[in-house]
């Protein structure tokens, strides 16, 4: 599947395609509804190329269940499995959806992550800046195997500069890549009415 031949790409999402097509980690911030999962999607592209697994984290199961199903069909039902705390659909996939729990408790275990991981994409990033569930994201980052890449991804991560910094410092390379405007601009409507009084 060509993802080029799909879309017109814009400028950030150009350039995230080719920091992993350098085998480059990346951190990709940008608004909502503004494309940042086609960098995910990409990467799903690559991994299935390779015949290699694809890991897909996101911090709600509402959000893993929606995943699973836009992936699904998207690239395939074989291709594709879901592992929850309630749910546990084809987990031999190569691409795999999860909550980011799951995949903490995973690197724990005896048998970890599969050699040939290629790519783990940790969707709403910023939950690395909860504290109460922000430690999840921190021990994915520091415990995966530094060959598996990493796509973060965000609209709303405060400093992501510093979170930069940071993953580079013990994982290695890593590029950020930013939009800072919205593809569609917000617009407030208001509504007013006339509230008339019955005296009859």
């Amino acid at each position: 599947m060509s993802i080029n031949s799909l879309y017109e790409l814009d400028q950030f999402q150009k350039k995230a395609f080719e920091t992993l097509d350098a085998k480059s980690s990346v951190l990709v911030t940008a608004p909502t509804s503004s494309g940042k999962t086609l960098v995910a999607e990409y990467a799903i592209s690559k991994a299935l190329e390779k015949s290699s697994y694809l890991y897909y984290t996101a911090p709600i199961k509402a959000l893993c269940n929606q995943k699973f199903r836009d992936f699904s069909k998207q690239f395939g039902e074989d291709n594709v499995g879901l592992v929850t705390g309630d749910h546990s659909i084809r987990s031999d996939s190569k691409i795999l959806v999860m909550t980011t729990e799951v995949l903490r408790n995973m690197l724990y275990t005896s048998k970890g992550v599969p050699e040939n991981l290629y790519c783990v994409v940790l969707d709403e990033i910023h939950f690395l800046e909860d504290p109460y569930r922000g430690a999840v994201w921190e021990e994915i980052i520091l415990t995966l195997p530094k060959r598996v890449l990493l796509v973060a991804l965000s609209a709303t991560v405060s400093n992501s500069a510093e979170l930069t910094d940071w993953i580079h410092s013990v994982r290695g390379n890593i590029k950020q890549i930013s939009r800072n405007t919205r593809p569609v601009p917000l617009r407030g409507h208001f509504l007013a009415s006339e509230k008339r009084r019955n005296f009859t």
